[in-house]
């Protein structure tokens, strides 16, 4: 008999609350209880490369394998001092999407500039130790 999946969708008005440190901890909290997460706003650079320094440090085989994570990039900028921020290379590298999951239930099917088609695995899992 399959499990049951939880998905949460973050709006960008809980995630703008948060420091980076936070938003990386809630992510992981949230991923290490089998939930996947649809973040309104990405990550940006600096979160997604702590959230994976972070990740990595915290895998184990016996209770927590990791994250699947995919973020699409807004390519446009919404003002004018955007577009000349972006013209100097200075332009926000914060993804406008990020779908994240636990790496053993969310697998990336196909992406491109404005979607992201993902799989969510039920089914039997290994039991889990909480620790």
């Amino acid at each position: 008999m399959p499990e049951n999946v939880s998905i949460s969708l973050v709006s960008k008005k809980k995630l703008s609350a948060m420091s980076s440190k936070e938003k990386v901890s809630y992510i992981l909290d949230e991923v290490k209880q089998d939930k996947i997460l649809v973040l309104e706003v990405g990550l940006d650079a600096r979160e997604e490369a702590s959230l994976i320094e972070r990740t990595m440090v915290e895998i184990d085989p016996d209770a927590f394998i990791g994250i699947e994570m995919e973020s699409y990039k807004d390519d446009a900028p919404r003002d004018i001092f955007g577009r000349f921020k972006k013209a100097a290379g200075q332009g926000s590298s914060r993804a406008s999407m990020t779908v994240v999951g636990p790496a053993d239930r969310l697998k990336t099917i196909r992406k491109d500039g404005s979607s992201i088609q993902a799989m969510i695995l039920g089914g039997e899992r290994k039991k889990r130790v909480s620790r």
